[in-house]
């Protein structure tokens, strides 16, 4: 037993830290037009938008811990919207940067992952996103959250194990074309219900009444965050 543990970790590690090969210019416009697909159209966004949900309420949470706030709990639900709860001082950087953390969640995390995409990390991505989805998934406080992470989790555990470097590489594309494009959506949605009066207590609004800056230009900043990482993160995977 000792010996195969020996023979397994040198391998298990050789995986992670290794580099897979640059999937064909085809796979790389397939997968980004896939994405598309489960983005543009409002039937199909309507449940992709759990996705970007849980990378949001992820965001939040992940951020509250880096500053040092404590993290009581995270709750998704089946309407896609959200909620992470913690604890701290209620004002100050700490809690700035959590607020300011979901809407730009899923664009930067899309952002890094197509710099490990171009850098070969493709198992690297697929197990960093594993290990990110289980350590929120220990914070979900409510059946349909941990239903979605343990999907989600699950989806990804099971490429990065069961499949070969083709599929793995065709499934990381994809997943990081949808944060890139999935990314962009949200914050004109919020500019939509703003607009017509909803969302008074939108993370924009939180973060205008924390900082006394208007919402609009907190707004502003989360529509420069997910196109900027769009436009780069895209230049990337499609000149990587």
């Amino acid at each position: 037993m000792d010996s195969l543990a020996a023979l397994a970790l040198p391998d298990l590690w050789d995986r992670l830290t290794g580099t897979q090969p640059d999937p064909a210019l085809w796979v790389v416009i397939v997968t980004l037009a896939a994405a598309l697909a489960v983005v543009v159209p409002h039937a199909a966004w309507r449940i992709s938008r759990n996705a970007v949900t849980i990378a949001h309420e992820g965001g939040h949470g992940l951020i509250a811990l880096l500053t040092g706030r404590q993290l009581t709990g995270i709750r998704l639900h089946s309407d896609t919207s959200g909620l992470t709860v913690s604890r701290g001082k209620p004002y100050g950087l700490g809690m700035i940067l959590t607020a300011a953390a979901g809407y730009t969640a899923p664009s930067l995390l899309g952002l890094g992952g197509a710099a490990l995409l171009v850098a070969g990390r493709i198992t690297l991505l697929l197990w960093v996103a594993t290990a990110l989805l289980v350590v929120m998934l220990v914070m979900i406080r409510n059946a349909y959250g941990v239903l979605t992470v343990v999907l989600a989790g699950g989806a990804f555990l099971l490429v990065s194990w069961l499949t070969g470097p083709q599929v793995q590489a065709a499934f990381a594309y994809a997943v990081v074309w949808f944060l890139l494009l999935g990314g962009v959506r949200p914050p004109f949605e919020l500019q939509s219900k703003r607009s017509r009066g909803g969302a008074g207590d939108s993370d924009a609004d939180q973060l205008s009444r924390l900082t006394h800056v208007p919402a609009g230009l907190w707004l502003f900043l989360f529509h420069a965050v997910s196109v900027c990482s769009l436009i780069g993160g895209g230049r990337w995977l499609l000149e990587g």
